[in-house]
């Protein structure tokens, strides 16, 4: 008996052993090594940034040339005012346009560039004595008489960032300052909404995020029309020879790049990088049969045929595999000597006067008629030099408008200065910047939240430190944006907007978070239990006798007590 009692004590204490050596090393020593590593999120910062606040600040110089104020009302200044304007693009998306507009007299300097002979050299001197900042604007106000204007135009829109406004009756009858500027600020808005950001801009800007009101149809053509923001683009100039045995062309595109475009992308550089490359592609059709006109004597290609032209060039162009940027297509079309001369019609049956045509954010197409160079009586092939000055004219504004550089039309009495060689104003370049800036904060904060949130309803995704990084680098570079566009600084929004967007995409597209990777729950289940059920059944019907004995010896010890 007293054999058998320590043998059943013996393994009452290796059953107890067993289960407590598996319960405390075991079971945390297993959990340990299972576990999903998940590195810390600034998950209540990125909650923050989902609920979109942005100010947006500009700073507008009024300079008054002589013989625009009075002496009394020259008392007042120089004078600051701060203009705000609310607008609730949605319940998730709040913005505020702040102005702050600083009233002051011209100095001796800027008088004797307001005397120059044309509007023109008077911007340029002006622009020389001092450059405004990125994203500012200097109104000067001119009198009446003066010959910088011609008399049918009362506001000129200079290449830089500054503008003429002339004093017309209605101010001269202002007998203080404050009237005189209550009867200037409707002419200053105008300014401003032509050379500054605009609700339409910024709206357009946020079309990924917010949905359009059936009222802004121009605004949602616009952005639909121009590429998302990229940090870099790739431009293709592509020659299409359909006929190389009556043709041969040659094109100077190296030189024409460097003429036409290249001054417009270094321009252009703050808001993204870009590259140029260029092909000659041989017996490329256009895919689409023109038609023949009889009473023009020429082949025509209408509006409704022109959406069947792109799908089989594109199969020709080839791709760039080794970048993600978005390519910008420029095709110059060369038409066989048998379907020459070869038009573009619009929806109203005329010709398009460029011969050109462009698909959103893909590119555009000219068709280049070389029919007039030769005679019946040439011999083929013929030898053509393209003009690449005209080609080039009709892809840099194709280029502006894919790019998102939008030139809507004066409103009556202004008068816009022409791009000049860089093909852009300085005020285009800050409309375009205050877009990208907006589209890039959104955009990052969209990919942002949407990560945060995917990773909080998929528990068992691993977070590595790497990706833990690049989502802190985006949440600072998120709140750098906002705190820069706040202060107006323009450039710099730019930049710490473009740091977001690419620490967020890296970080949301980062291969570790594929959740195929891991295993599912029921996945998890049946590859444990095989392993643990043979281990633990016999550990717990053990303690199961064990605390069986013990309940038995607690009722005998009470029966006796009783």
């Amino acid at each position: 008996m007293a054999t058998a009692e320590v043998e059943r004590r013996r393994g009452q204490l290796a059953a107890l052993s067993i289960a407590a050596v598996v319960i405390i090393v075991g079971v945390p020593l297993w959990w340990k090594t299972t576990e999903t590593y998940r590195a810390w999120l600034p998950v209540s910062q990125i909650r923050e940034l989902a609920k979109l606040q942005l100010q947006l600040s500009a700073d507008v110089e009024v300079v008054f040339a002589r013989g625009t104020v009075t002496p009394e009302q020259q008392k007042k200044v120089p004078l600051t005012k701060t203009q705000e304007e609310d607008h609730a693009v949605d319940e998730g998306t709040t913005l505020k346009y702040r102005y702050e507009t600083k009233y002051r007299t011209a100095t001796i300097m800027e008088e004797d560039a307001l005397n120059k002979p044309t509007a023109a050299e008077a911007d340029l001197a002006l622009h020389m004595l001092s450059e405004s900042p990125c994203g500012s604007l200097v109104i000067y106000v001119i009198p009446e008489s003066s010959s910088l204007l011609h008399e049918d135009v009362k506001v000129y829109v200079g290449q830089r960032r500054t503008a003429l406004l002339r004093v017309v009756a209605q101010m001269r009858t202002a007998k203080t300052f404050e009237q005189l500027l209550d009867r200037l600020q409707p002419h200053i808005i105008q300014v401003l909404r032509i050379m500054s950001f605009s609700r339409a801009d910024i709206t357009a800007a946020l079309s990924d995020r917010v949905r359009f009101h059936p009222g802004s149809k121009e605004s949602v053509a616009d952005s639909m029309r121009a590429f998302k923001s990229s940090p870099g683009y790739e431009i293709t100039f592509s020659l299409l020879n359909p006929d190389p045995k009556s043709h041969r062309l040659h094109w100077d595109i190296e030189g024409a790049a460097q003429t036409y475009i290249q001054p417009l992308l270094m321009k252009m550089s703050p808001v993204a990088n870009f590259s140029i490359d260029s092909q000659t592609l041989h017996y490329a059709m256009l895919g689409v049969n023109p038609r023949y006109d009889s009473s023009r004597s020429a082949y025509t290609l209408n509006a409704d045929s022109l959406a069947h032209v792109i799908n089989p060039v594109e199969a020709r162009l080839g791709s760039n595999a080794a970048s993600s940027n978005p390519v910008l297509n420029f095709l110059l079309y060369v038409p066989d000597s048998h379907h020459s001369p070869l038009y573009i019609q619009d929806h109203h049956k005329q010709e398009v006067p460029s011969n050109a045509f462009h698909s959103p954010r893909w590119g555009g197409i000219m068709v280049y008629n070389v029919d007039s160079s030769y005679g019946p009586e040439a011999e083929f092939p013929v030898d053509i030099n393209i003009n690449m000055a005209k080609v080039m004219g009709v892809f840099l504004a194709q280029l502006r408008l894919l790019l998102g550089v939008q030139s809507s039309p004066p409103p009556p009495g202004f008068l816009v200065a022409p791009c000049g060689s860089t093909g852009l104003a300085d005020w285009e370049l800050d409309r375009l910047m205050w877009s990208r800036s907006v589209e890039n904060i959104a955009t990052a904060t969209t990919t942002i939240t949407s990560l945060a949130q995917l990773l909080d309803q998929i528990g068992n995704i691993v977070i590595n430190d790497n990706i833990a990084e690049q989502v802190s680098n985006a949440v600072t570079s998120l709140q750098l944006a906002v705190a820069e566009l706040d202060a107006g600084n323009l450039g710099f929004a730019l930049q710490f907007s473009k740091e977001a967007i690419l620490a967020s995409e890296k970080a949301f597209f980062d291969p570790s978070l594929l959740h195929l990777l891991y295993f599912p729950d029921d996945q998890k289940f049946a590859i444990y239990i095989p392993l643990f059920l043979p281990m633990c059944v016999p550990i717990l019907l053990s303690l199961l006798k064990i605390a069986s004995e013990a309940r038995q010896k607690r009722r005998e010890k009470q029966a006796k007590k009783d």
